[in-house]
């Protein structure tokens, strides 16, 4: 009797396999897979938590990541891609040129890491600007010869005489003229700064504004005129105030559009400069859409661009429109 007692004794314990005792402790045997099933799913809800808390993780660095390679709109204007630099890798592009004596090689820089200014002070120079400079009289003449004879080809071609009295000199004016209004081409921009950078140690916010413009639109080759203002906020050093006019004035003395012209102006200050901010807008009005097309006479073009402080703070940007202007009610 005692082995039975002590038999049933042992009966009445839970199963190692998971049997659980009733009231009257006979054992129930359970479901295995029940209970494994319960630990996937705990074990699922526990990997799905840690999945969308990597998720958010990613999410977040990768947004992190985003805002730390947002540039600048200084750094997204691109160089005229037939004059590129033979390396993007390297600074300055240089040429290997062999020393007098007949040593080692000298390196002469070819390039700038500028897309504004090039290493010579030209300002986006294209294929023919250097060609256009360096020419001598006689290339010169050549020069103008052949845009005579193209001027006498379009008169021709509209209908005119080029013998008539009132257009025999038409063609020599209009090539002499054409070459004024692009002499932009050819003008360096640290002549025309010329050294007029002074440390005052000002902070303040500096604007000329109503700054005569008038330049060729690149698309009809017909004037588009307006006018320009121009703000920066120093970083201890100012430039002179007719600086500023005369950089515009370069610019525009070229073949543009105004938005391209816009930004020239605002990349080329903050580079020569290295101010906390610049800010330019441009209000013109286009013969190419008054004289033809859609002719609207009435109708005003405005474009800007801001730069650092001016980019970065709103209230700043605002102090400036409202100081030239432009948010007018």
């Amino acid at each position: 009797m005692a082995d039975n007692e002590a038999s049933d004794d042992v009966m009445a314990l839970p199963h190692v396999n998971g049997d659980k005792a009733n009231k009257s402790g006979a054992a129930t045997p359970t479901n295995n897979n029940d209970d494994a099933k319960n630990a996937n799913n705990n074990g699922n809800n526990g990997n799905n938590a840690s999945g969308n808390g990597k998720r958010r993780r990613h999410k977040s660095s990768s947004a992190i990541r985003r805002a730390a390679k947002r540039r600048h709109s200084m750094s997204k204007a691109a160089r005229d891609p037939r004059d590129e630099p033979e390396s993007s890798t390297s600074a300055k592009a240089v040429t290997r040129t062999p020393s007098p004596d007949g040593g080692k090689q000298s390196a002469v820089a070819t390039r700038s890491p500028s897309p504004f200014i090039d290493f010579d002070g030209l300002s986006r120079p294209s294929t023919g600007t250097r060609a256009r400079l360096e020419e001598n009289e006689e290339e010169r003449a050549v020069r103008l010869e052949k845009m005579r004879g193209a001027v006498r080809t379009i008169l021709e071609c509209v209908g005119e005489d080029p013998n008539r009295a009132g257009l025999l000199g038409t063609p020599d004016r209009y090539a002499k003229a054409l070459l004024d209004f692009t002499q932009g081409y050819q003008q360096n921009v640290r002549e025309v700064v010329n050294g007029a950078i002074f440390h005052e140690g000002h902070n303040e916010m500096v604007i000329v504004k109503d700054i005569e413009v008038y330049s060729l639109c690149e698309h009809h080759m017909v004037p588009f005129t307006g006018k320009m203002h121009i703000g920066y906020i120093p970083f201890h050093s100012v430039i002179g105030i007719s600086k500023l006019p005369r950089i515009a004035e370069m610019f525009s003395r070229r073949l543009q559009i105004q938005e391209r012209l816009t930004k020239d102006v605002a990349n080329a200050i903050m580079e020569i400069l290295a101010p906390q901010g610049v800010a330019v807008v441009m209000e013109s009005s286009h013969l190419c859409m008054v004289m033809r097309g859609v002719q609207k006479t009435s109708a005003t073009t405005i474009t800007s661009c801001v730069l650092g402080c001016f980019e970065r703070k709103e209230k700043t940007r605002n102090e400036f429109l409202s100081l030239v202007g432009v948010n007018r009610h």
